[in-house]
């Protein structure tokens, strides 16, 4: 054989590895047609080693259960090397691995057998002394993404693994797993360790023949993940007996507590041992057993930590349930994750292991899994608890999968015919209605080649499914079937929202004060009126709550909330001051009135803290883009504003000793800067918590401290402009909210309260202005709808949806033709406005296709 003091590196290969020929004439493999001693393998491997060449290299390892690649790995390991091991029978993973990371030698199964290839002399990668193994996360669908593993990290948990389970050297365990899947590898790494001894198969636990080689060879061990189980229940298993067989083991994901308890009992009565275990990738395999004499008595648990390990529970602020991360402490905690091949280089980047399971320890001390961080789903508003679903449609006799398929359940159903029994259960039990729910049923669950399902691949599979479900604006069946389908079809255009279902709301796609007035405009031609409230409603609900459902619309007059209304008239009163048509100023605070009811309405829904943070500040970037690109070319072309209005800073930059075109366009920084401000509280989860629990005392406490700015108490008067400044004018904008959460008399007469006794004074020189804002919200708090002909309905709504743009343009119009007509000033400036607003509808319209495009690709 080939001595190779030369290709050992200088931290010695990984324990188990390097004592092999120590372990003599014990035997090591039985493949079924030999059995090879353990100085045999010691012999196989340094062959291998030297086919790997010198240097310290990366080798790629396409693996498979057989004595060629489990020969290949081992020899990589004793000369130094760092093996990547893939999936030998997926050739496109394979193929990104390799463009990844760029392996010095490969090594797979070709045409003409086993192969090693190499690619360069010596090595193009600094490998970090400690790095021993790449594997790919046991979830892994074919991302690049691998988990880098020392030496050390393999013998310790090799070892612990052998003391948790008592593997003596008479034992040997048959490759029921994958080798490149950590669970199944660290079968063999613990056998190894121990001098016991391993059946290499690549057969199915449901072909005959894997139980005929179990016989044959007198294998004592199988592993299985929860889907292993279920072929055994199927394959007849506990109907024949098998006198070698010691110990079963279970990895790799929760398995249902009664099919533990039955394998417990099954196995008491046939001899054998059932340990449930519990592991991932990034901890080199194993991190607790539950002893097999608490099986029976803890089914619901995984145990206690392997040798060496230790876990604790880190409390998470989100979710308020009496669980924890469950967080993983020993020395077999990886280095790191790598991405590239520059990773590869770098040192311990983890300490401890993060596992994203929420867990507690029992009374007894026992860890207890509940449930994936990541396997929570939002829909309609609720927070979804996808393994409590399974287990809850498992226990109603349907066998299916849960997935998030962002504004729906996605539930993969075997059995046909499930979709009533799934939206019932997923009705009674979680709150979430038909609408909220995607039913592919007949179907079994796709599978990763571990076992595990796969959760990706089933996602596709249901989107896909929804897809193909006949949604459009002409939908046969019932007239409410074809109104569901037109209402769909319309949030999917007016919002650009290609993901719109039954199922999402107004709300849920991001729908707000910008988008509101046009949205209700059209959904009224199909619905005819509107309930209360349709803004938050799946459009499912929403067509059986609509007052006219089903019947066209015949009337001359028409119902129009009251916040378009004013919306409107504030703009129109704009104009009409600045064109000298009229003298009724307020309208702009009117508006900023406006938009903190509307943030109320649009934004602080029951969404959860991150997405009402991004939504507010999404509604602060819709209103700055129009802003600032209208004001970035009056700026070029005209020279009228700086880049300080373009950016919205003039307020905090600008000059407050004298009023100025710079300031034209204070309302719009105002209320951008309010918005943002919201957005920085509700970020703050604390705040976030308080708002959802006292909904109306939240924004009424906002206009108490409001009021210290607008009386000048916390911070010097603003000077002769400051019903221009944001934070003077925060008292407003909270009593608009407050508005919004009004909802019984004595709430609505203590906002009625606000403006009145607040408001005068403010403006001492225009009593007028101050009349306005104070009828404004007193109509806003009294009067939810106003009842119009419906020519001027329709106009009121084209209004308000273009306010914001006739509020920016009106200022280059109207000058222009003041000195001819200030009707003629006044009509011009509103139809520049419209037709910005709709030009930019289409710019932004056109964006959003963009980016839905490059994220798909």
């Amino acid at each position: 054989m080939v001595a190779l003091p030369h290709l050992v590196p200088a931290r010695g290969a990984v324990g188990f590895v390097a004592s092999l020929r120590s372990r003599g004439d014990a035997p090591a493999v039985h493949t079924g047609s030999r059995t090879l001693t353990y100085a045999a393998l010691a012999d196989l491997v340094d062959d291998a080693a030297a086919a790997l060449g010198t240097g310290r290299r990366l080798v790629l390892v396409a693996a498979d259960n057989t004595l060629d690649a489990l020969v290949t790995h081992l020899g990589a390991l004793a000369a130094g090397h760092v093996p990547l091991l893939a999936p030998g029978d997926r050739p496109q993973h394979l193929d990104r691995l390799a463009d990844t990371y760029d392996p010095d030698v490969v090594a797979g199964r070709g045409p003409q057998g086993w192969q090693v290839v190499q690619r360069r002399e010596g090595s193009i990668h600094t490998l970090h002394p400690d790095l021993a193994l790449l594997l790919p996360t046991s979830g892994s669908t074919g991302s690049p993404k691998v988990v880098r593993l020392t030496h050390d990290n393999l013998g310790s948990n090799a070892e612990a693994i052998a003391q948790a389970l008592a593997i003596r050297p008479t034992d040997r365990a048959v490759t029921s797993l994958p080798l490149h899947y950590c669970y199944g590898l660290s079968v063999v790494h613990s056998h190894l360790a121990t001098g016991a001894g391993i059946v290499l198969t690549d057969l199915s636990v449901v072909d005959p023949c894997f139980w005929q080689l179990v016989d044959g060879t007198a294998a004592t061990t199988v592993a299985g993940v929860p889907h292993t189980f279920e072929l055994l229940e199927r394959s007849g298993f506990a109907q024949r007996r098998h006198p070698s067989l010691r110990a079963v083991t279970q990895a790799g994901g929760r398995m249902a507590a009664e099919t533990v308890q039955r394998f417990a009992r099954l196995g008491r009565e046939q001899g054998w041992e059932l340990f449930v275990m519990y592991g991932q990738t990034e901890a080199t395999a194993r991190m607790a057993v539950l002893p097999p004499d608490l099986v029976e008595h803890r089914p619901d648990s995984v145990g206690v930590p392997v040798p060496g390990g230790s876990f604790r529970i880190e409390p998470l602020g989100e979710l308020h349930c009496g669980f924890g991360e469950l967080v993983y402490s020993g020395p077999n905690v990886m280095l790191g994750y790598a991405e590239d091949a520059g990773d590869l280089r770098r040192g311990r980047d983890v300490l401890e292991l993060h596992t994203g399971d929420l867990a507690r320890f029992g009374p007894d001390g026992l860890v207890e899994i509940v449930g994936r961080r990541s396997r929570f789903a939002k829909v309609l508003g609720l927070r979804i608890d996808l393994e409590q679903v399974e287990q809850d449609l498992r226990d109603a006799g349907q066998p299916t999968h849960c997935v998030d398929l962002g504004d729906a359940v996605g539930v993969l159903a075997e059995r046909s015919g499930a979709g009533a029994q799934v939206t019932d259960v997923l009705r009674r039990l979680h709150g979430i209605p038909a609408s909220g729910v995607v039913v592919l049923d007949g179907q079994r669950a796709p599978r990763l080649a571990n076992g595990k399902p796969d959760y990706p691949r089933m996602t596709d599979l249901l989107g896909d499914h929804r897809e193909a479900l006949p949604v459009s604006t002409e939908l046969p069946g019932s007239d409410e079937e074809g109104q569901l389908g037109r209402v769909v079809a319309l949030y999917r255009e007016l919002l650009d929202a290609p993901q719109a279902t039954e199922g999402t709301s107004f709300v849920d796609l991001g729908g707000d004060s910008l988008s509101y007035v046009e949205v209700s405009l059209r959904l009224e031609r199909v619905l005819d009126a509107l309930p209360t409230g349709w803004h938050l409603m799946a459009p499912r609900e929403l067509v059986v709550a609509a007052p006219s459902a089903g019947r066209p619309s015949r009337r001359w007059l028409h119902r129009v909330e009251t916040s378009v209304v004013l919306r409107a008239v504030a703009v129109l009163l704009i104009l009409a001051n600045h064109t000298h048509l009229s003298f009724v100023p307020g309208g702009a605070h009117t508006l900023l009135a406006l938009a903190g009811f509307n943030l109320a309405r649009f934004q602080l829904t029951g969404r959860s803290r991150a997405e009402r943070a991004k939504g507010v500040v999404r509604s602060a970037l819709r209103i700055w883009a129009p802003s600032a690109a209208w004001i970035g070319v009056v700026a070029v072309v005209a020279g009228t504003y700086d880049w300080r209005n373009v950016l919205l800073l003039n307020q905090v930059l600008g000059d407050w000793s004298r009023w100025s075109d710079h300031w034209h366009y204070w309302f719009i920084e105002a209320v951008v800067a309010l918005l943002l401000g919201t957005a920085a509280l509700m970020a703050v989860p604390a705040v976030d918590r308080w708002e959802r629990r006292r909904p109306f005392a939240f924004p009424v406490a906002l206009v108490g401290l409001g009021l210290l700015t607008r009386y000048a108490v916390v911070v010097p008067d603003a000077g002769p402009y400051r019903g221009a400044n944001a934070y003077v004018l925060i008292w407003l904008f909270a009593t608009g909210w407050a508005a919004a959460r009004a909802t019984t008399t004595a709430q609505r007469l203590l906002v009625s309260a606000i403006p009145v006794l607040t408001v005068p004074g403010f403006w001492p020189s225009m009593p007028m202005r101050e009349v306005t804002i104070i009828v404004g919200l007193l109509v806003l708090i009294w009067v939810p709808t106003m009842v119009l002909p419906a020519f001027l309905g329709r106009a009121a709504a084209v209004v308000a949806s273009a306010s914001l743009f006739v509020y920016l343009t009106h200022f280059v119009v109207y000058p222009h033709l003041m000195h001819v007509s200030s009707v003629l000033a006044m009509a011009a400036s509103l139809a520049v406005g419209v037709a910005y607003w709709r030009l930019w509808s289409r710019v932004e319209s056109a964006a959003s296709r963009v980016v839905i495009r490059l994220r798909r690709a």
